[in-house]
């Protein structure tokens, strides 16, 4: 009796998970042999993980641009009186130091910039 209610158990939820999944929406697909299937539409992201990767590639050749156009000791200055001001310009310090990756593309782009 016990493994009879556990199926059943069982197979409310593989309905209630078919519903709740069914809610986000689904579409048709027709397979190769006729038959017609319904599919549940997949949950979108929350966060766009390719464009704040994208992002955060533009903002490191950036800073590497700036880097390559001012020098070294021109941008360390900069970066130097920024760290003397406020906590908001700290924190713009802290990310705009030159980091190995930043160096690097600076580097490979510099001979272009003079």
């Amino acid at each position: 009796m016990a493994d009879s209610f556990s199926q059943f158990d069982n197979r409310l939820k593989r309905i209630a998970r078919s519903h709740r999944d069914f809610g986000r929406g689904y579409t048709a697909v027709v397979g190769n042999d006729g038959l017609i299937t319904i599919k549940a539409k997949r949950p979108k992201r929350n966060l766009p993980v390719q464009g704040m990767v994208l992002l955060l590639i533009g903002f490191v050749c950036f800073k590497a641009l700036m880097l390559a156009h001012l020098g070294p000791d021109a941008y360390g200055d900069r970066v130097g009186k920024l760290e003397a001001g406020s906590i908001v310009e700290q924190a713009g310090a802290w990310v705009m130091q030159a980091d190995f990756a930043t160096q690097w593309i600076a580097t490979q782009i510099g001979p272009f910039m003079r």
